[in-house]
């Protein structure tokens, strides 16, 4: 759902821009698109705790506390993408981000964890095909919008 999310604004978010600035801006429709997906995901780290919680592994502690400080970071990395002073630190942030969630989705792969029924009967592992080079696009796409965003037609 989240690709989803991003694409869809993407794309609004484009053609918004074109029609109201006469250009495409690229970087700028990449970073609301991002933005809105991480207020999303945000959101569903305080909708979907226990869920979240069951994808880290046991040796962690305050798992809900992690869950729900996570969920406030993706609300300051989606005002951060739009901050000019702080646009790229946001996207390497987003970066590392993206790289430390991998070995969460992997447990809960492994484990069949279901985030949205705190229930253990998800995908599994095979959900992995499709989650790794999820998080890869991910990353990919916070380079070329944050980091990056010289590298897109509107630089804004």
């Amino acid at each position: 759902m989240p690709e989803i999310i991003l694409m869809l604004v993407f794309v609004i978010s484009l053609l918004i821009i074109k029609k109201s600035r006469g250009r495409y801006e690229v970087a700028l429709a990449a970073r609301i698109g991002m933005a809105a997906m991480l207020v999303v995901t945000g959101f569903a780290h305080f909708a979907f705790t226990k869920g979240m919680a069951m994808m880290l592994p046991d040796f962690i502690g305050q798992k809900e506390l992690i869950i729900y400080a996570t969920g406030v970071m993706e609300f300051a990395a989606a005002a951060g993408l739009f901050l000019p002073r702080f646009r790229v630190l946001t996207g390497w942030l987003l970066i590392v981000f993206f790289v430390l969630l991998l070995p969460a989705n992997i447990y809960a792969a492994q484990n069949h964890i279901n985030l949205q029924t705190a229930s253990h009967e998800g995908n599994g592992p095979g959900y992995l095909w499709f989650r790794i080079p999820l998080q890869m696009f991910f990353i990919a796409w916070v380079y070329l919008s944050a980091v990056k965003s010289d590298k897109l037609p509107g630089r804004h």
